[in-house]
């Protein structure tokens, strides 16, 4: 089954926490502190496979969740990190935040990767706390928690070609003749329902061909699946556009030509300037005087050079290999999408802002004081000296100051609640 559209659910690891511990043999009965720190958090980490072309692997495992770093132990040992979870993703895939839709990443190329989310940082032991002053500190500092996100993943074929054109005018027939590709063919509307994609061999080298289906007028506006799949010929670089000469199904060749190239054109600007190879199909309906007045008129009327085929019995294939290749080695491969820098995985650890609840009550919050509580236990006396002392080192004090605060207010950070003295 093809899918390429998908949500799912990340989450780097958690780091582990510090740990708490003193020193002891049957020499030292009152060593001092020796207690390691936390091992960082897996990451999560999205890795392009080109030996995939769906993401349906996604539509039965929708959470992906990196291990956590473990606590660290005595004799300053390190906690273990997290272990990464690698998702493994088809060549094409484009990223997206789920909550705003913006792209974070574009994987194009096999074994490309993108750091998703980066594990949390592991809390330090006891003996990072250690000073001259501060000989015996009983408080070690928790790991960073990190929060689940989601996001969208969403397949564009990367194929140097593009197969368009109504429904039936032969583009699975095309693709099955010229390439390694097996799509499902018969002579009814809409055999195509997810696009096929094929290599195609060209002397020594090859080039990727994609099968767009469900083309029809108002495509680009929603009307039937044509909207769809349309971001499937986004990057290539060739388009086939496929016309059905004989006019069998009682549609007129112009028309369908212009309505097509219209229904690009709305979708994107860009498409319309794609290098276009107009192919006439069903070759063998018409009679060889038929064929030669229909493709004439057509050609005066669109001012177009057409390319008859007939894939059935290969006629006029070589020459529209030819013409594919002769553009593709002038036209570069497009680049990636643009990335603009987002905060989907920015960890404010710098800024706080002070909330004064009433006359006499201050609240602190922020990132800066989200990351400075992990480290104070509130019971252990240098634990809480340790934290007025980074309320003054970070500027906090000072700016509770300017707000008005004076001695005797209560100051709320966090769970932590203190009357403030000089």
């Amino acid at each position: 089954m093809f899918l390429d559209r998908v949500k799912i659910t990340i989450k780097a690891g958690n780091g582990g926490n510090g740990a708490v511990s003193f020193y002891r043999s049957k020499l030292t009965m009152n060593g001092g502190p020796d207690g390691g720190d936390g091992g960082k958090g897996g990451s999560v980490i999205f890795v392009a496979n080109e030996g995939i072309n769906t993401l349906y692997g996604f539509s039965f495992k929708k959470k992906f969740f990196a291990t956590d770093g473990l606590k660290g132990d005595k004799q300053r040992k390190k906690g273990a990190d997290g272990k990464d979870v690698i998702i493994e993703v088809p060549c094409g895939t484009v990223i997206l935040d789920a909550e705003t839709e913006k792209v974070i990443a574009d994987l194009t190329e096999n074994g490309e990767r993108f750091v998703a989310l980066k594990g949390g940082s592991g809390g330090h032991g006891n003996d990072y706390y250690k000073t001259p002053t501060r000989q015996a500190p009983r408080f070690s500092q928790t790991g960073e928690v990190v929060k689940e996100k989601q996001v969208i993943l969403e397949l564009k074929s990367i194929a140097d070609v593009g197969l368009v054109g109504y429904p039936n005018v032969g583009k699975s027939t095309l693709l099955s003749v010229i390439s390694n590709a097996n799509p499902k063919i018969a002579n009814y509307h809409f055999t195509t329902i997810y696009p096929n994609l094929g290599v195609v061999p060209y002397k020594d080298n090859s080039f990727v061909v994609a099968d767009i289906p469900g083309l029809i007028d108002g495509a680009s506006e929603g009307v039937g699946l044509g909207h769809y799949f349309l971001k499937h010929i986004e990057r290539v670089r060739v388009i086939v556009h496929l016309v059905d000469i004989s006019e069998s199904e009682g549609r007129n060749a112009v028309e369908d030509y212009f309505h097509i190239n219209n229904e690009l054109k709305k979708y994107s600007e860009k498409l319309s300037n794609v290098p276009q190879i107009v192919a006439l199909t069903k070759t063998d309906l018409l009679t060889k005087e038929e064929l030669q007045n229909k493709i004439k008129l057509f050609e005066e009327k669109t001012n177009t050079k057409t390319f008859p085929i007939c894939a059935i019995i290969h006629e006029g294939l070589e020459e529209l290999k030819n013409k594919i290749w002769q553009i593709l080695e002038k036209t570069p491969k497009p680049a990636p999408i643009d990335i603009e820098l987002t905060d989907f995985d920015v960890r404010d650890k710098k800024t706080f802002e002070i909330k004064k609840l009433d006359n006499n009550t201050f609240e602190v919050c922020g990132g800066l004081i989200d990351n400075l509580i992990r480290g104070i236990v509130l019971s252990d006396e240098l634990s809480f000296a340790y934290f007025q002392n980074a309320l003054k080192k970070f500027g906090i004090i000072d700016k509770l100051k300017e707000n008005g605060m004076k001695n005797g207010d209560t100051v709320i950070i966090k769970d932590i609640s203190f009357d403030y003295e000089e």
